[in-house]
């Protein structure tokens, strides 16, 4: 299993592995104690990422009270590969509970955070740079100068966003082309075969104005995976889900039967049911990058081998249907169904011929004879 294979981010010509490292749990701090890895145990992680040919690393100033960062300098340096490894790193959140000022998105956190995340990450720049969530209040041109402004200071390479409305991303891709300012190219979103609401919006939002798409939580927060059995409205199974549903969610009929179609497409290909939700996700339209993390090298492993193997178009339908939602509302009128009945009927229309955009490869591609 290897990431030898490299992508474009976006409309830029940043390369990055189809599978991104994340480090949410390197630390054992904060927010995210409970699942946390210290640096001794989050060391052979990262070595096996590296040796298995993957460049795209992400975190951000949460995570773990800022020691996600801190390990990841004290590791990129040990390992000598700053100048190979894509960092990722967001703001927003906030550093200094009770300080107005030490979160949020507005200009005078965002230089704050760079700052200390370069030193906590021991670099003089980010390589792509995010707000990891849409805070409501700063105007999105603020955001947008101050992403110029840090790119032309020498202090992050690219800028993008994560977790934000469609038509936030729309406007600050917008406001930026329209006065010569520096592009977003990343999306942050969640995205997996439970949850592809970003399909609503965000996924032709981001291939039509230059970001690509880098989904979080591609198992749907473990669910996927296949360790969960139903229980009630709830669940059993030893991981973060166990033991009842966070914040009371509770679990529908449509997943479960949606988790037994996994499972069958897994068993019919010879591969676990993570591996089928991870593929699933990486080859999604838009989608330029995964974001996987793992508890041990044996872990990252087994998740680096869902690239080791293609679904099937049959299979793939299988999955396709067994998670589709009915879309909601005005969402129904773009459907197909609805086009093909009142906007152009009787015809059949479509934006491009098949072969008509072909991808681009600088790699041999395997023949047979």
């Amino acid at each position: 299993m290897s990431l030898d294979q490299y992508y474009l981010l976006g409309r830029s010509g940043l390369r990055v592995s189809p599978l991104a490292l994340g480090t949410m749990n390197f630390g054992t701090g904060g927010f995210h104690a409970a699942y946390g890895k210290t640096a001794e145990e989050a060391r052979p992680i990262f070595r096996r990422y590296l040796e298995a040919g993957g460049n795209f690393i992400d975190t951000a100033d949460f995570y773990t009270a800022g020691e996600s960062e801190a390990i990841l300098g004290d590791l990129i340096a040990e390992a000598k590969v700053r100048d190979r490894v894509v960092l990722t790193t967001k703001f927003t959140n906030s550093v200094d509970p009770g300080d107005p000022n030490a979160g949020g998105n507005g200009r005078k956190h965002m230089i704050r955070a760079v700052e200390a995340s370069l030193r906590r990450l021991r670099t003089d720049h980010i390589d792509l740079f995010l707000l990891h969530t849409w805070d409501r209040v700063t105007p999105v041109e603020e955001v947008v100068r101050t992403f110029d402004d840090l790119t032309r200071a020498g202090k992050i390479r690219y800028a993008g966003l994560s977790d934000v409305p469609g038509w936030y991303a729309a406007r600050a891709q917008t406001y930026a082309e329209a006065h010569s300012l520096v592009p977003m190219v990343s999306l942050q979103l969640p995205y997996s075969l439970i949850d592809r609401t970003i399909e609503l919006e965000h996924v032709a939002m981001a291939r039509t104005l230059g970001f690509g798409v880098t989904a979080w939580s591609p198992l749907g927060g473990g669910f996927l995976t296949g360790k969960y059995r139903r229980a009630g409205e709830g669940l059993a199974g030893d991981g973060r889900l166990g033991g009842g549903a966070p914040s009371g969610r509770s679990w529908t009929d449509h997943e479960w039967r949606l988790l037994a179609t996994v499972e069958s497409v897994a068993d019919t290909l010879g591969v676990t049911m993570a591996q089928v939700a991870v593929n699933w996700v990486a080859t999604r339209p838009g989608v330029a990058s995964a974001i996987v993390g793992a508890s041990s090298a044996a872990q990252l492993d087994a998740t680096l081998a869902a690239l080791d193997f293609e679904l099937p178009p049959d299979l793939r339908v299988r999955l396709d249907e067994a998670s589709a939602v009915p879309p909601p509302s005005l969402y129904r009128m773009f459907t197909p169904g609805y086009q093909s009945w009142l906007v152009s009927p009787g015809v059949k229309v479509g934006d491009k011929p098949t072969g008509y955009d072909p991808a681009t490869r600088n790699w041999e591609q395997a023949t047979t004879r």
